[in-house]
């Protein structure tokens, strides 16, 4: 197991630096400087200058390179561009928690509902139930959550009135948010459980458990759900990565304070410290959120770490 953590471990580090060339890369292959027009002043040339060697922007390609591997390797991006005033670690601590708080409320409600549904649609599989929970799947999976958060503002904050249309203060702002964040992934896991189940229900331990005169919610919860959930865990990394990333775009919609706000103005106005510093950031926690994954995978299904170890 501890060779496991290790070699996943070491496959981190490498997908980092993997991530980071190639974000320093594309961020200095677009022409021109993010100083040319700062906060919507034109600066002087010897202006420009003056701030292209504060940030090191003046800098080789190579030595830029290695700056901004120190600033990864020590957690120090330095002044945002766009706010000087604020250096991005300032900026992660005050937006990260929010955006947090979202994505994980979202990644809940999809988990929790998505389970509940599908096991409900297998339960009464080709009835009523499962009709209308793989309909509502389908539509999850059909409708982006921008177009969604869009219809559901126009529903219940303008024509109904009913819930507050934007920013980040309280229970009754966050549901709108998480309902647009939370659909796609739920539907995924909705279809992926109800297939599962269907599948589970029919094997023979399940059987057996059935003919000892066991609850019908005991075969369930106990016997048949933990397998059923292996499908889930799959794709769990993938789902969160989306969910945390679509925080951006809802942030957006909903003007909620969070890193998504900061991301997509810092790409707008080449704020380079940010941008590398939300990419790192973000790549950093998604790639850790994937193997824990890894390890809950090998705890629901053990024969998959004795396999891998005995691969090696």
């Amino acid at each position: 197991m501890l060779r496991f953590v290790l070699n996943r471990f070491l496959a981190m580090i490498l997908t980092l630096w993997v991530i980071a060339t190639l974000t320093f890369l594309l961020m200095h292959a677009i022409p021109g400087s993010p100083f040319n027009n700062l906060n919507g002043k034109v600066l002087s040339d010897a202006a420009v200058k003056n701030l292209e060697a504060h940030y090191h922007i003046d800098q080789p390609l190579p030595v830029q390179y290695l700056i901004y591997l120190k600033s990864i390797a020590t957690f120090t991006y330095g002044p945002s561009i766009k706010q000087p005033a604020q250096t991005v670690n300032d900026l992660l601590g005050r937006g990260f928690p929010v955006s947090f708080e979202l994505g994980m409320w979202a990644l809940v409600v999809a988990v929790l509902t998505g389970v509940v549904l599908g096991i409900f649609a297998a339960l009464k599989h080709n009835g009523l139930i499962d009709y209308l929970a793989m309909t509502l799947a389908v539509l999850g999976i059909s409708i982006p959550n921008f177009v969604l958060a869009t219809l559901l503002i126009q529903e219940f904050a303008v024509n109904l009135h009913l819930l507050p249309a934007g920013t980040w203060q309280g229970l009754a702002y966050m549901i709108m948010p998480i309902i647009a964040l939370a659909t796609g992934p739920m539907a995924i896991i909705a279809r992926l459980i109800r297939s599962s189940m269907l599948e589970v229900l029919t094997q023979d331990y399940i059987r057996t458990a059935q003919a000892k005169g066991l609850p019908p919610f005991i075969i369930v919860m106990k016997h048949a759900l933990k397998n059923a959930l292996l499908p889930v865990v799959t794709v769990l990394g993938t789902l969160a990565a989306s969910i945390l990333t679509g925080t951006f775009v809802i942030e957006k919609i909903f003007a909620i304070p969070g890193m998504g706000k900061y991301f997509v103005d810092s790409i707008n106005s080449r704020d380079y410290p940010v941008i590398m510093g939300t990419t790192m950031f973000y790549s950093a926690l998604l790639i850790f959120m994937l193997f824990l994954v890894d390890l809950a995978y090998g705890w629901l299904d053990p024969r998959i770490k004795q396999s891998k170890e005995g691969s090696k």
